[in-house]
């Protein structure tokens, strides 16, 4: 299985001409949440909810053709895909000629399924949707709703995910409430660079002491992590220390490359969140 070491990333690249599925870089999940101290296998659902701002192709004519796509990679895969690996890929279509924006959607769901489920006894496809030009004007820009907790003025001492900074009224009736904090950073884990995020927590159980939840989100400031592992830490965490009855952890990460990729992990089936951005994407 690929390793982080010998991805992409931190590495000098050609951006290659010709389309190249081979360019994709499946990471082992499994590898990321053994350094969390997760199960293999962990007791959550979700999905990386991927934008690619950056696709073109030619049309037979030889003319460039424009789109959004935005891909939708279930938690339960094998493998997720480096981001830079992505970005290579998706700019080896730049030069290629295709039938059709249908025939890319098509292209890009059989690539990318084969790389995020490799090594999968029961492989299945990942959703991909391309928002064409004229679709352009229909997108949004819109926050995340929930109290702020950025509001609270806290002191942080800790840098390092610290687990313990968690705690909840267990021993009183429960509620349910939605935060937000704009302060959720994190490092890449190759290159050191930071990644910035949004970060909703939705939740039904005893109620979390706010101030403990900011700083503990803060404390991510040096960790090195891939988004999806750190948004996989967030929640084992809150549901490992508070206790909730229900709980929802999404992270909208800033675009990086042309991508912004932003996890969801939740303890029961729900419907995924339907496109849009934040102001920071």
């Amino acid at each position: 299985m690929n390793s982080v070491q010998h991805s992409p990333l931190g590495a000098p690249s050609a951006y290659p001409r010709d389309y190249d599925p081979a360019l994709l870089y499946p990471i082992a999940r499994a590898e990321g949440r053994r350094a969390a101290g997760l199960d293999a296998a962990p007791a959550f659902f979700g999905a990386d909810l991927w934008t690619a701002y950056e696709l073109s192709w030619l049309d037979p004519r030889g003319k460039p053709q424009v789109a959004l796509a935005r891909l939708t990679i279930p938690c339960e895969t094998p493998n997720l895909i480096e981001s830079k690996s992505l970005k290579l890929y998706l700019n080896s279509f730049n030069a290629t000629p295709f039938a059709s924006p249908e025939a890319v959607r098509e292209r890009l769901r059989a690539d990318l399924s084969a790389a995020a489920w490799r090594g999968a006894e029961h492989p299945a496809t990942l959703g991909v949707q391309l928002l064409l030009p004229e679709q352009f004007a229909a997108e949004r820009i819109q926050e995340l709703d929930g109290l702020l907790l950025d509001r609270l003025q806290v002191e942080c001492t800790h840098y390092q995910p610290a687990p313990e900074l968690l705690g909840a009224a267990l021993d009183e009736a429960p509620v349910e409430e939605v935060l937000v904090s704009h302060l959720l950073k994190s490092n890449c884990p190759v290159t050191g660079q930071p990644d910035w995020a949004s970060v909703q927590i939705r939740y039904s159980g005893p109620q979390i002491d706010q101030a403990g939840l900011l700083r503990y989100l803060v404390s991510f400031r040096d960790h090195q992590g891939f988004h999806e592992q750190c948004v996989e830490r967030i929640f084992s965490d809150i549901r490992a220390r508070c206790r909730p009855i229900k709980l929802t952890v999404l992270a909208r990460y800033t675009r990086r490359g042309g991508l912004d990729i932003n996890p969801l992990r939740t303890s029961h089936p729900m419907a995924l969140p339907h496109g849009g951005r934040t102001a920071r994407q």
